[in-house]
């Protein structure tokens, strides 16, 4: 496990998720390497694409990681490159699995991220680590698979699968559905085009999801071991429009387009927290209208955020 002051590799450290994984983990002291598509921000980062085993094997060995944490990935559910959405996920996976368990100095931990879409339709039942698994789209799928072939290394990396559900935040962007009605808000925008209003999602502070990434590194007796990334508390996307209505003092109207309903979403996809709870301690969850507040400050010209 990590301690104080290690080496911690993140792949996919410049997306939404490992900005503010990578913030974190430096808070606490550690040295932070960081794996990106894009161009290197600084000299503990690297530009490599996961499809390159020569690359991964470097950057494995100058590193020298003490603690991994796997996020790059394809993750919009509906990316248009099917097969990109398995190279990127199962492929690129495997290859720095391969690089990982071949390196001299083998990391203490490995945190693979996987999806809570991997699980089928609950009803109303919140979702444990032992629920149904029925993915829907390639990129469950994709992470499901992921997950079946990771189990092979597991006799020679210590692992731990995160099957995180949603999550927001500072950082995101569209086309995820409440950065599309954040902005709307901030734009004072007077329609906006959404699906079913009455869905219920399990949404997280991605500040919350980092701190609980970042714990899980730290904790003993996880390895080999799958946590939902949760709160156990639903939100509709009725409740996000009212809230930011609340909180920007504007009324906007809603038009429900049927393209945007899809009938295969299940009405509630709740998580059940409670393994993630015993191992890391209790969760300091951020209030989701505090996301919401700090996602429209990022529109400070037009937003009027109110306390």
């Amino acid at each position: 496990m990590a301690r104080p002051s290690e080496r911690i590799l993140v792949t996919g450290a410049s997306g939404f998720t490992g900005r503010h994984l990578c913030d974190r983990l430096r808070a606490s002291g550690h040295r932070v390497f960081g794996l990106t598509q894009e161009p290197a921000s600084g000299p503990d980062h690297w530009r490599a694409d996961l499809s390159d085993p020569a690359a991964l094997a470097a950057i494995v060995r100058d590193a020298a990681p003490a603690a991994v944490v796997h996020l790059a990935a394809i993750s919009h559910p509906r990316h248009a490159d099917t097969a990109g959405i398995y190279r990127t996920n199962l492929v690129g996976t495997l290859t720095l699995l391969e690089a990982l368990a071949r390196a001299a100095r083998k990391p203490d931990r490995v945190l693979l991220a996987s999806t809570a879409t991997v699980y089928a339709d609950p009803g109303a039942e919140p979702i444990t680590e032992s629920s149904a698994l029925a993915p829907t789209t390639h990129y469950a799928v994709s992470k499901l698979a992921m997950e079946e072939m990771a189990k092979l290394f597991a006799a020679q990396l210590p692992l731990v699968i995160v099957r995180p559900f949603n999550y927001t935040g500072p950082g995101q962007h569209e086309p995820f559905v409440v950065p599309k009605i954040v902005r709307h808000f901030a734009e004072r925008a007077a329609v906006i085009e959404l699906g079913n209003l009455d869905v219920v999602r399990d949404f997280q502070d991605v500040r919350t999801v980092a701190d609980i990434y970042a714990r899980l590194l730290a904790v003993p007796g996880v390895a080999g071991r799958t946590f939902n990334i949760c709160s156990g508390r639903g939100v509709s996307v009725r409740a996000i429009v009212d809230t930011l209505a609340e909180l920007t003092g504007h009324r906007i109207e809603v038009r429900i387009n049927p393209e945007f309903v899809r009938a295969s979403d299940p009405a509630r996809f709740v998580g059940a927290p409670a393994a993630l709870a015993a191992a890391v301690g209790s969760l300091s969850a951020i209030p989701f209208a505090t996301t919401l507040a700090d996602m429209l400050a990022e529109y400070p010209r037009t937003a009027t955020a109110r306390p």
